[in-house]
């Protein structure tokens, strides 16, 4: 199908959204009406002349979350025969289509990712192919491709694969495509700067370090850089700035450093840097030499047309750096695909992720909206609306029914309608449902408040103080609890440690607090929490949750630093790397 036929498809869908969402439930029951879990809720589901319709299908199937179905994934996972040749023996979990593997999910807060079952569906392969194939077809329509400069600098990491007791492979729903290709070196590398062998390896800082290497080598070929979280490219760049020298004395002399020992990747490496380039190098040197870091993507990538990343929901923060590294080099934001189903597209691909709306895919998955209110910090209930019944400018949590066995299933996302596109409603991400009613502030609560806190850091103290990443726990075990948020600060071991214990940075901590969000101030000033802890971290501990999340098996390319964490073990990991606490 051509680019044209491709949007075309997509601006059609989404003129009648009620009636595409009518057949996608439809077809979505009438080929899983015999599985279990439905069958649980739906007695007569099996009964093909009973027709089951929306209002009667959200009456009997409940609301669901990822615990609903943990049982039935993990007999799936240990290979329990549960299948038969029968598409409607009622012996089938949760699809009737025969399991290929499991995904990660991206969600870090526990750092222990949940199992996705991937099912070899045809309904649903058709379904999410309009969504990749026109996210594909909207790219190329800002971006037409040019045959002279061809290749993308890719921050990606299919590594990680895990096997589950049934045998069955567990990855990131962004690794199978480089797993599952019949040729991949043909078909999906040939665009990339950096071979296959290190997009396959094991070591996540020695792969960033070859991604980098190999997109030097190919300065001038480089059309566009790509990576699947704004995180990712933030850290490549902490890379570039500390290793800079070791990367211009590898393309020198045409081989990376000894410290990249994995045979394999080496060698590939060795290929791609074609011998000696001392010409090169010193072009590259000159221009790190001048320690100019504003824009410096596009200095060294002088033919790079758009950096695409998801920079909506926790990614936001990392937009300004972004923005500073790309200079003039336009960044192209991402789609509202979960590893459940794809949700919505990004038609508008260069907008800011403030100003990102994503447009709503009727033939994905069947969708319901669960109201949610921002001041209890909690939905309202648990009745939902379809399409019809959502009001521009109100906040949802999205509930789900795929082809892929969730049936009502809370996403755990935070949107907030902000229009619609012909019939489809216009998403803006706000952030992670939280957990619980418990809990005291929200993603959004603590970004905004970090945000203004680096400012009246750098007004109060007189120092060019940058945050480098931050996260937050509730210490119930304080009486009464006590929030706790734990930052780490650029070069913060260079910081004298009496400018750590000045009272003007006990001022900004008074600043942080009043910025919290209106359930924090509520509670504090009813004496419910007690005040605010801030405690200063060793440079690297957030690298240290990245090796953890990584040995725990969330993927490296979907590894989101946590905001709200709600494992003790990790709030114990960052503990013991605390300089001060104020």
């Amino acid at each position: 199908m051509t680019d044209d036929a491709l949007l075309k498809q997509l601006e059609e869908s989404t003129k009648d959204f009620s009636r595409h969402q009518a057949e996608t439930l439809r077809s979505i029951l009438q080929h899983q009406r015999g599985v279990r879990y439905l069958q649980r809720h739906l007695p007569d589901a099996g009964d093909h002349n009973l027709p089951i319709d929306a209002a009667t299908f959200r009456r009997s199937v409940p609301l669901s979350c990822y615990d609903d179905y943990a049982d039935y994934i993990n007999q799936l996972a240990d290979g329990d025969k549960c299948t038969s040749d029968d598409d409607h023996d009622p012996r089938h979990l949760l699809s009737v289509d025969p399991l290929v593997c499991f995904f990660y999910s991206s969600g870090t807060s526990s750092m222990k990712p949940k199992l996705i079952p991937y099912f070899d569906s045809t309904l649903s392969k058709g379904a999410s192919h309009i969504a990749h194939q026109g996210s594909a077809a909207v790219l190329r329509k800002f971006f037409p491709p040019r045959p002279e400069v061809n290749k993308r600098l890719v921050f990606i990491y299919a590594d990680g694969i895990t096997t589950t007791k049934g045998g069955f492979k567990v990855m990131a729903a962004s690794s199978f495509p480089l797993h599952s290709s019949s040729n991949p070196n043909r078909s999906l590398f040939m665009s990339l700067s950096s071979p296959m062998e290190v997009i396959l390896g094991s070591n996540v800082e020695h792969q960033m370090y070859c991604h980098l290497l190999c997109g030097l080598r190919n300065s001038d070929s480089i059309d566009a850089i790509h990576v699947p979280y704004a995180i990712g490219l933030i850290k490549a760049m902490r890379v570039l700035e500390s290793k800079w020298k070791q990367l211009c004395d590898d393309i020198e002399k045409g081989f990376p450093c000894s410290v990249i020992n994995d045979v394999r990747m080496r060698d590939s490496v060795v290929e791609v840097l074609g011998g000696p380039q001392p010409d090169l190098s010193n072009r590259i040197r000159l221009i790190f030499e001048k320690k100019d870091w504003g824009g410096i993507l596009n200095k060294l990538w002088p033919n790079v047309r758009y950096i695409r990343s998801v920079t909506t929901g926790s990614m936001k923060q990392y937009y300004s750096k972004l923005k500073y590294y790309a200079g003039e080099v336009p960044l192209v934001g991402g789609d509202y695909f979960a590893s459940e189903c794809c949700v919505a597209i990004n038609l508008d691909i260069k907008q800011p992720p403030d100003l990102t709306r994503f447009v709503m895919l009727p033939t994905a998955a069947y969708f319901e909206f669960l109201p949610f209110d921002l001041a209890e910090n909690n939905v309202v209930g648990e009745e939902t609306v379809d399409v019809c019944g959502v009001e521009v400018g109100k906040m949802y949590e999205v509930v789900v029914t795929t082809y892929r066995g969730f049936y009502r299933y809370r996403l755990g996302d935070i949107v907030r309608v902000a229009g619609f596109y012909n019939s489809s409603p216009l998403l803006e991400f706000v952030m992670r449902a939280p957990k619980t009613s418990y809990e005291i502030v929200t993603e959004g609560d603590l970004m905004a408040a970090m945000e203004n806190f680096q400012l009246v850091l750098r007004n109060t103290m007189g120092m060019a103080i940058e945050i480098v990443e931050f996260t937050s726990s509730v210490d119930f075990g304080s009486s009464p609890k006590r929030l706790k948020i734990f930052i780490e600060v650029k070069d913060c071991d260079m910081i004298l440690q009496d400018k750590l214990q000045e009272p003007n940075l006990r001022k900004c901590c008074s600043d942080l607090e009043d910025s919290l969000g209106s359930i924090y101030k509520v509670q504090r000033n009813k004496g419910e929490i007690s005040p605010l802890s801030l405690s200063v971290l060793k440079c690297g501990s957030f690298d240290r949750l990245l090796k953890l999340a990584i040995e725990n098996g969330t993927p490296a390319s979907q590894y989101k630093p946590p905001k709200i964490i709600r494992n003790p073990s990790i709030v114990d990991v960052l503990e013991e790397n605390v300089i001060v606490t104020i």
